[in-house]
This record gives C-alpha cells, sequence and structure tokens, in this order.
C-alpha cells in the first residue's frame, strides 16, 4: 500500500500522512468525504424526484 502511496501521491506527502499523530485525521478526512458522496447522491436523486414532478415520493425515499 505504501508503495501504492508514494507512486501517486510522492514520497514526503506519504510519510506526512503516515504518522502516528496524523492517521486519525486522515481517517476523518476519508469519512467526510464518504457522507459528502453519499448526501449528494441522495441530493440528486430528490432533485430528479422534483424535477419529474413527483415530489410526495421523496419522504418515501428517505425512510428506506
Amino acid at each position: 500500500m505504501m508503495e501504492f502511496c508514494t507512486r501517486i501521491l510522492g514520497e514526503q506527502f506519504c510519510s506526512i500522512i503516515s504518522l502516528p499523530d496524523n492517521v486519525p485525521i486522515v481517517g476523518m478526512l476519508v469519512a467526510v468525504l464518504l457522507c459528502m458522496a453519499v448526501a449528494l447522491k441522495q441530493a440528486f436523486k430528490h432533485d430528479r424526484l422534483i424535477a419529474e414532478g413527483r415530489k410526495d415520493e421523496i419522504y418515501d425515499e428517505m425512510v428506506k
């Protein structure tokens, strides 16, 4: 994994993010990006339902 990181991002960057005090921050960044991706996916789905005139189905999609 470290070899992949150094090839793509660079040796200095990988050595900085792999330090023990930076690992939780990197994990939190990954978690935030994942949550943002899920939220954007849901937002686009809801926008599509509104554009199709099915606004009352949004709540049903959220409760699933």
